[in-house]
């Protein structure tokens, strides 16, 4: 099986990102779940190990799906606006794409370590990423993928929705999460 190339997407799991509050209002402020609907990573295989994953988020994929906190529930219109000011401040049509690229990739208890580049709005930083793995027991069944990672708008030149002079804010640091249930065959390029 040297040099195979396996593959997964938004079909197989969800990537999420977390946001916080920061700033004398904050607690007016909702923390927010984001989901990225279109996404796909690709990892080449050597025998029985990984050797290269390519991660790629479409931006303007995004989906607010909850607000926690606040002084009220978040309304429709209210998502759509947030989904809006989003975009713009991650600059989603001049920088369509997240790309996360690695070719570092080291076995760490129960999966592996990932060390590469992560391109966010224009601007390449290195990036390590710890995924958790539970291969199939079977040949034909399925990986169990996860994983979570913290991601700073300031690293990245992103800048940060604020409201009230400044008084709340997104917190600069994002917190990245992942599942994802693919086929063996799928996973592996078999």
């Amino acid at each position: 099986m040297a040099g195979a190339q396996g593959r997964c997407d938004g079909t197989h799991g969800q990537l999420r990102l977390e946001t916080g509050v920061t700033g004398r209002a904050a607690k007016m402020g909702h923390r927010l779940t984001i989901a990225m609907q279109r996404w796909q990573a690709a990892v080449s295989w050597s025998g029985e190990r990984p050797t290269a994953v390519t991660l790629t988020v479409e931006v303007d994929s995004l989906q607010v799906l909850r607000g926690d906190g606040g002084l009220t529930p978040l309304t429709a219109p209210e998502k759509s606006l947030i989904r809006t000011n989003v975009l713009k401040c991650l600059g989603a049509g001049r920088y369509g794409q997240i790309r996360f690229e690695c070719d570092d990739i080291e076995s760490a208890g129960d999966g592996y370590r990932l060390a590469g580049t992560l391109q966010i709005h224009g601007r390449s930083r290195p990036h390590v990423v710890e995924v958790r793995v539970r291969p199939p027991h079977q040949p034909s069944g399925s990986w169990r993928l996860d994983g979570d990672t913290v991601v700073r708008h300031s690293d990245f030149g992103v800048q940060r929705y604020s409201m009230l002079m400044g008084a709340m804010r997104v917190a600069d640091e994002v917190t990245v999460t992942f599942t994802a249930t693919v086929a063996d065959d799928e996973i592996r390029g078999a």
